[in-house]
C-alpha cells in the first residue's frame, strides 16, 4: 500500500499577523486568504525492516536511521518532518515506533510567503492520518498542525496557514481572544472568481539556496518584531495591526460583492500598515520592484506573507494583464497566473 497526500498553499489577502496569538489573543485576529492550484505533497510507503526513510526532494535534504519512538530535533534538517512523526507516534501510535519510506516535495520554494512550512506539516500529517486511519476532523487536523509547529518545534508564526491548507478555498478566519478559530468558507460566485483570477498575478524573483535560509531567517525576525511590538504595546505598531484587522473585514466585503477598485484599495491600506508593523516588512530592493510593478500596469501590489522577500502579488485591471507580465518578465524573476482551488488537504492510497 501506498499513502498520498497534498495540501494547498494559500495566498493571503488581507489580515496577516493579527493570527499571531499574542494579537489575536487579546485584541482578536481576522484574516482573508485563499489557496491556490499550488501544493505540498507527501508519500508514506510502509515498510517491515524498522527503518525510517525521508526524503525531500524541495530541499535536498534526507534521513535513514533506525526505528525509533523519537526521531532527534537535530538542526534544521527535517524538522517538520521530525515534529510531525514525532507527535503522531507519542499520542496516537501508543509510543510505539513506526517503519516506513517518506517522500515528500513543494511546488514553492520555502520562505516564498505562501504558506510552504506549515503546509508541509499539514500535508505529511494527512499521510499519517489516512495510513493510521485515525480519523480526524478538519478542526482538529489544523490546530494539531499549529501545535507541532509552533509549539513541539517553537517555530514562530501563526495560524492561518495550517488552517487554510486543510479546509481549503476562500475563507474568512476569525482568532478569537479565548484562543478558538473559526473558519468562515466564503461562497463566491464563478464571475466573482474568475475576476479575481484575471486580475491578480504573482511575482517571484527566484532565490539560491542560501538566500532561501536568508529569508526564513528574515521572516522569524520580523514576526518576532511584530510579537514583541504587541506585548509591549508599541502604539504605532499596534495600530497598525488594528488597522490590518479592519481591512480584513473591508476587503470580505468586497470580494463577496466584487467592487474591485475597493478591493485594490484595501490591498493598498494593507500592505502600507503592514509595512508599520516592524521596519524591515520591506526594504530597498523590494520597493524597487514594487514600484515598477506600479509604473507598468499594476494597480496594487503587496508582499505574499510575512514580508522580507518572497512571492509578490499584484493586482491588475485584466485589460493591462498581459503588458504587466511582459514588463514583469525583464526583471528576470517568474510570474506565476493565480488558480484559485477549491479543496483543503486530501489523500489517498494505492496498491505498491
Amino acid at each position: 500500500m501506498i499513502i498520498r497526500s497534498k495540501a494547498p498553499l494559500r495566498i493571503g489577502l488581507a489580515g496577516g499577523g493579527t493570527d499571531l496569538e499574542t494579537y489575536s489573543n487579546e485584541y482578536g485576529g481576522a484574516v482573508l486568504n485563499a489557496t491556490i492550484g499550488m501544493y505540498a505533497y507527501c508519500t508514506i510507503i510502509p515498510t517491515n525492516d524498522n527503518k525510517i526513510k525521508i526524503y525531500s526532494y524541495d530541499n535536498q535534504n534526507n534521513i535513514e536511521i533506525d526505528s525509533t519512538p523519537k526521531i532527534e530535533l537535530e538542526g534544521n534538517t527535517l524538522i517538520l518532518h521530525r515534529g510531525v512523526y514525532n507527535r503522531i507516534v507519542k499520542d496516537y501510535n501508543g509510543g510505539k515506533p513506526l517503519s516506513f519510506i517518506m517522500s515528500t516535495s513543494n511546488d514553492a520554494p520555502v520562505g516564498s510567503g505562501l504558506g510552504t512550512s506549515s503546509t508541509m506539516v499539514v500535508a505529511i500529517l494527512e499521510a499519517f492520518n489516512k495510513w493510521l486511519g485515525l480519523g480526524l476532523t478538519d478542526y482538529q487536523k489544523a490546530q494539531l498542525a499549529y501545535d507541532i509547529e509552533r509549539k513541539d518545534l517553537a517555530l514562530a508564526g501563526g495560524k492561518q496557514d495550517q488552517y487554510a491548507a486543510v479546509f481549503g478555498g476562500f475563507n474568512f478566519m476569525e482568532f478569537k481572544t479565548d484562543n478558538t478559530v473559526v473558519v468562515n468558507a466564503l461562497r463566491l460566485e464563478r464571475q466573482r472568481l474568475n475576476e479575481l483570477e484575471c486580475s491578480l498575478l504573482l511575482y517571484y524573483g527566484g532565490q539560491s539556496h542560501d538566500s532561501a535560509k536568508m529569508q526564513l531567517e528574515l521572516t522569524k525576525n520580523i514576526i518576532n518584531k511584530q510579537i514583541s511590538n504587541t506585548q509591549n504595546k508599541v502604539a504605532d505598531a499596534v495600530q497598525a495591526m488594528h488597522n490590518i484587522k479592519q481591512t480584513a473585514y473591508k476587503m470580505k466585503d468586497y470580494v463577496l460583492t466584487g467592487n474591485m477598485q475597493e478591493f485594490a484599495n484595501a490591498l493598498r491600506v494593507g500592505w502600507e500598515n503592514k509595512k508599520k508593523t516592524s521596519s524591515i516588512v520591506s526594504n530597498k530592493a523590494l520597493e524597487e520592484i514594487i514600484s515598477f510593478a506600479l509604473s507598468h500596469g499594476a494597480e496594487a501590489v503587496k508582499v505574499s506573507g510575512a514580508g522580507g522577500g518572497g512571492f509578490l502579488m499584484l493586482y491588475c485591471n485584466p485589460i493591462n494583464r498581459q503588458k504587466l507580465i511582459n514588463e514583469m518578465n525583464t526583471l528576470g524573476g517568474k510570474i506565476y497566473s493565480v488558480d484559485f482551488s477549491k479543496r483543503g488537504v486530501e489523500s489517498w492510497t494505492i496498491n505498491d
